[in-house]
């Protein structure tokens, strides 16, 4: 009786270690557990979520108003003080990081979980992972922190388990995150020991259906049919609940535009409306794009192909109609051409003199009215977006780093562009080191555009006042030669590529409004330059090597120029942030010699 209970025991004992061993591929989620249950090493705490309240506990002071919204690991703290030496093992980063969507019953927010796999480098030494969300162009803004019990040790086998992190809710849909899953501990000796992934929510059409997105809907029904002279076009309003009451239609060719607007009764309809197109010419292939009449509305592209009307009436009233009238025209026609031919016979060396004489100045003045529109593709040489490292200085003020960050967002979101900008990858700063990290992207980047400010040409000297913050100061220091070294390297990068005859298209410079040309260095002058936000289009051209103007024709880009990236959201944020910039620096700037120095 003895002997079988003990032989029982032992199998019960041993159960969970044979799970162990055969599950290796479980997804793993967190656990609500006591600081306590993770030191001694309880069979209950696996794998535990830690809270602020036990990092208050541990420290004995509030770490959101120390640290920021980032939940640090103390590991000397939490697990290190009875074996400091299990605090300085370094352990490999996290492979296989995914993102997926989880069920939101908020149609304008989104949830996601994160899962990764362990490494097998250092694996017998993890003790647990710090999870973060970034906004792409914003601060940190979710962190997850997940620590083992210290008797837990993993084997090589174990780097098959799924680990997840709790949801992360209240994402803005249609929006660009990074997320970064941590390896812990982190010994002061840093190498890779994290991996980041960016990833984009589901926008509300995928989300929620195109019925219920106010931004996301367009028609998806367009029928077009010709009576006559009767150009007739039917299309399927939107959903009441989304509010839409006005409609547009866009039609275009041959240089001509025609515009309409469309107001339906929905009492009489409201399902479908049918509206005229009026003033369209004969014989002639018309482009249109209908579209709710709300800000940044979705188009819908349709064709119309106008035919010609033969029309008949009396042969013979039309025949002497006919010769009475053509008759005079035809002479008068024939003196006309010939004196033009005359008059062009004789002015023709007196034009070809003056033509070459046309100043570009009035070129801009009298533009070509009869180019036409149409679209042009990017070339496709290159199989990703090309990338784009953007230099600053962060001497003058938060407004122009806050602007410059704003036109990273811009760039990337509408330019089809790939941004590197130190803002967002502050781990790797902080890992690599400014300078290195920066000569590492001058390298792998295929453009550097370098915004230039009066910061750049001013030196920064200490002003000999006691200052109240000390912490401030060091940090205004640590940025302002970190920028500096930045743009330094870019102007030895640009001399050298001038010394040996290299292409210098890699470099632009660029200034915003409140900017003047003399902010730009002198080194940097030797490249193209441009003023934003006027040049925009002319930056575009430049990062992807398309012309903007041809022979009898030129490039529109929507939503790229002055008068139109505002339209966009980011465009909108953007020209505030250049605004308040403005503002911020315009009182600033020195008027002598004097005070630069």
């Amino acid at each position: 009786m003895w002997r079988s209970a003990l032989v029982l025991q032992l199998v019960v004992l041993a159960l969970p270690l044979w799970a162990q061993d055969n599950n290796t591929t479980t997804a793993f989620t967190p656990q609500d557990c006591t600081l306590d249950c993770i030191r001694q090493g309880a069979p209950g705490c696996e794998y535990c979520r830690i809270t602020r309240a036990d990092i208050k506990e541990a420290l004995g002071f509030n770490s959101i108003q120390e640290f920021g919204s980032c939940i640090p690991w103390p590991c000397l703290e939490l697990l290190g003080e009875e074996d400091p030496k299990i605090c300085q093992h370094y352990v490999q980063a996290p492979n296989d990081v995914k993102v997926e969507s989880v069920h939101e019953p908020n149609s304008t927010s989104e949830t996601i979980l994160v899962s990764w796999k362990p490494s097998y480098y250092g694996i017998a030494f993890l003790r647990g992972f710090q999870v973060s969300l970034q906004a792409l162009g914003g601060s940190t803004i979710a962190c997850q922190l997940f620590l083992f019990h210290r008797n837990v040790s993993l084997m090589a086998t174990h780097a098959q388990r799924v680990y997840k992190s709790d949801p992360f809710t209240g994402l803005s849909v249609g929006s660009q995150y990074a997320v970064t899953v941590m390896a812990l501990p982190v010994p002061e000796e840093w190498e890779r020991f994290y991996n980041s992934k960016i990833f984009s929510t589901r926008s509300c059409e995928e989300k929620n259906g195109l019925e219920q997105c106010k931004n996301d809907w367009y028609p998806k029904y367009v029928e077009v049919q010709q009576e006559g002279t009767s150009i007739t076009v039917t299309f399927n309003l939107a959903p009441q609940n989304l509010g839409i009451t006005s409609y547009f239609s866009f039609c275009y060719a041959n240089g001509m535009k025609t515009y309409t607007e469309i107001m339906p009764n929905s009492s009489k309809n409201k399902t479908h409306h049918s509206y005229q197109l009026n003033d369209l010419q004969e014989g002639t292939n018309y482009t249109c794009e209908i579209a709710a009449n709300e800000v940044d509305s979705v188009r819908t592209p349709f064709n119309v192909q106008v035919m010609y009307i033969h029309k008949e009436g009396p042969r013979t009233h039309v025949v002497t109609t006919s010769l009475a009238l053509i008759l005079p025209l035809c002479l008068v026609a024939v003196v006309i051409i010939v004196v033009i031919l005359v008059a062009l016979t004789r002015r023709k060396p007196e034009l070809q003199m003056k033509i070459r004489d046309i100043k570009p100045d009035i070129i801009r003045q009298y533009p070509d009215n009869g180019s036409q529109e149409e679209m042009v593709s990017l070339p496709r040489s290159r199989l990703t977006p090309p990338r784009l490292l953007i230099c600053y200085s962060s001497f003058d003020c938060p407004a122009h780093v806050n602007a410059v960050m704003q036109l990273g967002a811009f760039i990337q979101q509408h330019m089809a562009t790939q941004v590197c900008l130190d803002l967002w990858d502050s781990l790797s700063v902080a890992e690599e080191g400014s300078v290195a990290w920066h000569c590492q992207q001058i390298r792998e980047s295929d453009f550097v555009l370098a915004i230039c400010s009066q910061g750049l040409n001013r030196r920064f000297e200490p002003s000999g006042l006691e200052s109240n913050d000390e912490e401030a100061d060091r940090q205004l220091n640590f940025n302002a030669f970190s920028s500096n070294a930045a743009i330094q390297l870019m102007v030895e990068e640009v001399c050298r590529a001038k010394a040996k005859g290299q292409d210098l298209s890699k470099y632009m410079a660029a200034i915003f409004e409140y900017s003047e040309e003399t902010d730009i260095p002198t080194e940097l002058r030797l490249v193209s330059h441009y003023r934003l936000m006027s040049d925009l289009p002319l930056l575009f051209s430049h990062l992807h090597g398309v012309a903007l103007h041809r022979p009898g024709g030129y490039l529109k880009i929507n939503n790229i120029s002055e008068e139109s990236f505002a339209k966009l959201p980011a465009g909108a944020a953007l020209q505030w942030a250049i605004h308040e910039a403005g503002l911020a620096i315009g009182g600033k700037r020195p008027t002598s010699v004097e005070e630069w120095e």
